[in-house]
């Protein structure tokens, strides 16, 4: 990259110019971030150690998490000690690191939230040969093929991104680095480059939604056979599931499904969706799952018992 462009180091502009706004966004968004890792670090945690979660869709649950940690931390301690700095810098082949990972674990994000979708459906749909269907094995490879495909995608828009020059002006009107934002700083055209990113990204996170909406009015739609008691268990679980994809999908279509435009509108979006959403996501499965709630209770059981000790 250093033989073809002048440009070693990219200034972000940030979320905000007040340094006071700055301020309060750190006091605000470092115990978010915090939150993020705790909380979907103690999903992990239950996952592996409490008997009473280790099926399938807690097997998932648990890499969503992981996957979450992963993808906020690409993003959120850069952007964090980015607010009490004058000016925020970072060098081009960071910038472009930092590409790869945020669209990797994003990507990987999304089929595993698909594949989830696909172990309620057998679950609601097939309970005779859930066990068959999902079974151990298959399960890993159903993780295994979430990972490839995150890489993949990822793999594809940084060969993109490493063929283009970048000579003249260095700042990124951004607090991360992303392709469409990098893309306006190339000193030649990328209207092709950026049509290649609108397919491999937006379509990809709509094709992906509509999957899941199909499979999740499937589902509703088989519900109507079961007991009262299994419709309304059901229900908690795909509540859960449903709410996380539309918080993740909601603003991942706004943005990649679009032409590329200034909209000041489109930072606040992405702070939702790398700040805010990893957050909640431990919340949501918590709250609505009993079988999350009493494994918690008893790994904070085990935890002060050994503390008594």
């Amino acid at each position: 990259m250093a033989t073809t462009n002048n440009v070693t180091e990219l200034i972000f502009t940030g979320l905000f110019q007040d340094p006071e706004v700055q301020r309060v966004c750190f006091v605000v968004f470092l115990p978010v971030y915090v939150a993020t890792v705790v909380g979907n670090g103690l999903i992990v945690l239950m996952v592996k150690v409490s008997k009473s979660l280790h099926s399938p869709m807690y097997f998932f649950l648990s890499y969503l998490s992981l996957v979450e940690i992963s993808y906020s931390s690409t993003v959120v301690p850069k952007f964090i000690t980015d607010l009490l700095a004058k000016i925020k810098t970072i060098s081009l082949e960071g910038c472009v690191a930092q590409i790869f990972f945020f669209h990797f674990f994003g990507v990987t994000e999304i089929l595993l939230l698909v594949v989830m979708a696909y172990d309620r459906y057998v679950a609601i749909c097939k309970p005779l040969h859930y066990t068959t269907i999902m079974s151990r094995p298959v399960c890993h490879h159903l993780v295994a093929g979430s990972w490839f495909g995150g890489f993949f995608h990822s793999i594809i828009q940084i060969l993109i991104t490493i063929r283009l020059p970048f000579c003249g002006s260095n700042v990124i009107d951004h607090y991360f680095c992303d392709l469409e934002p990098l893309f306006k700083l190339a000193c030649t055209d990328t209207s092709v480059e950026g049509l290649i990113v609108l397919a491999n990204s937006g379509l990809i996170a709509l094709c992906s939604f509509l999957l899941l909406v199909s499979s999740y009015i499937v589902i509703l739609v088989n519900l109507r056979n079961h007991s009262s008691e299994g419709r309304r268990k059901a229900l908690s679980t795909c509540a859960s599931h449903i709410t996380v994809v539309m918080l993740f999908f909601g603003p991942a279509i706004f943005l990649y499904m679009r032409p590329p435009s200034t909209f000041t509108e489109d930072k606040l979006v992405a702070m939702f969706y790398t700040v805010v959403t990893p957050m909640l996501n431990p919340i949501i499965y918590t709250l609505r799952n009993a079988e999350v709630k009493i494994a918690m209770r008893r790994l904070w059981g085990k935890k002060e018992n050994s503390g008594m000790e």
